[in-house]
């Protein structure tokens, strides 16, 4: 609930120009799933990212959804997917009524372990199960160890599927993150570093999966001169406004990452002195594009003390996400790992990182945290 005055944990930031390509779909009434600013969006989408295809879809649920299912994955299969994520990560594995095995972090990125992703192929083969797909996720926009996941996923031959819902615009030794898999996927939810309301993408090399997503976006619906449909399909297309305001947001989309990346070094200049609080630094070859600002924090404190505490002060924050293979919904799932991730969470607080924050909503932030922490 908006309440005045409120330091968000991320909010949605307009660059000015969105209006205008709204307003022209307003005039000529492309107000549904097509447009002239669906494919222009896409094309800033592969402009960015060095992708050839791009698939504008309405949320980067749908696209993790589409991906999955273009590359094959069926009822009783086996998806190998990170643990430490949002649940829209793993719940599509279930729509196809697959299984999907949980893989745990490594601590550098916090994101996908190489180690514990071969261990969990090796024991799955040894089980008689061959997984169909891996989805890996960049987690808080840090680029997964891409080299070392990739080369397990062609040591095995399993196709790979980017969570790059948090993550557009960062990049792996200079390549965006995304293009690495089979298939990248984007989120353009009001929270992201850029915004289409709700939205996200699929990107791919593959003109056929991307074609192939495409139509069964929308209704996979057959060319014939009636309504025709051989298989299921989804009513998961973008519509032409929510891309045009996704066309007036790449424009800024450089200029956000420059200002989550400062939001970072901000904290990180103003807190790193408070002995045991923990930020996750760059490692060699990533480029973060600091969607948020994390930290782990010192005992004897908590984060839920310390969200509690911060919001008294009408500023929000929040926990890192709770491990896929620590929620109800999947205890019975497989897991290889050893639980850094939960213990992560244990420590774990999302800080104020909104692009439109300004210098005293900043050093508001850092002043309570100060005091809070400082004992």
């Amino acid at each position: 609930m908006y309440r005045p005055g409120r330091i968000p944990l991320s909010a949605p930031h307009m660059g000015g120009h969105e209006k205008n390509y709204v307003q022209k779909a307003l005039e000529d009434n492309w107000v549904t799933t097509a447009g002239p600013n669906l494919p222009g969006f896409e094309h800033d989408i592969c402009q960015h990212t060095n992708a050839r295809h791009a698939v504008a879809l309405n949320s980067g649920t749908a696209a993790l959804h589409l991906a999955l299912r273009v590359l094959g994955v069926k009822p009783g299969d086996e998806v190998l997917c990170s643990t430490f994520t949002y649940v829209a990560t793993a719940n599509p594995i279930l729509y196809l009524g697959a299984t999907p095995v949980f893989v745990e972090s490594e601590p550098d990125t916090w994101n996908m372990c190489p180690d514990t992703l071969h261990k969990a192929i090796a024991n799955r083969l040894k089980l008689g199960k061959r997984p169909a797909a891996i989805v890996l996720v960049h987690l808080y926009g840090m680029p997964a160890k891409m080299k070392e996941l990739m080369a397990v996923a062609h040591e095995f031959g399993i196709p790979v599927v980017e969570d790059a819902a948090e993550a557009l615009g960062s990049r792996y030794s200079g390549h965006q993150v995304g293009t690495f898999g089979r298939l990248g996927v984007f989120s353009f939810n009001g929270n992201k570093i850029i915004t289409t309301s709700g939205g996200g993408a699929i990107i791919t090399e593959d003109a056929q999966l991307a074609e192939h997503a495409a139509f069964l976006a929308t209704q996979a619906t057959e060319p014939a001169p009636y309504e025709q449909h051989s298989q299921m399909g989804y009513n998961y297309r973008m519509s032409n406004v929510s891309a045009g305001i996704g066309r007036g947001q790449m424009e800024v989309l450089e200029k956000r990452i420059k200002q989550h990346r400062e939001i970072y070094t901000f904290y990180k200049n103003q807190l790193g002195h408070i002995e045991e609080l923990e930020f996750v630094a760059e490692p060699k070859a990533c480029f973060a594009n600091r969607w948020l600002t994390t930290v782990l924090l010192p005992e004897p404190h908590t984060p839920e003390s310390i969200r509690l505490a911060l919001e008294e002060e009408n500023i929000e924050t929040r926990h890192l996400w709770k491990p896929m293979h620590l929620q109800p919904l999947f205890q019975h799932h497989p897991y290889e790992g050893n639980n850094l991730s939960g213990k992560l969470f244990e420590r774990g607080l999302c800080l104020p990182s909104s692009s439109s924050l300004t210098d005293e909503d900043l050093d508001k932030v850092a002043k309570h945290l100060k005091r809070l922490l400082e004992v």
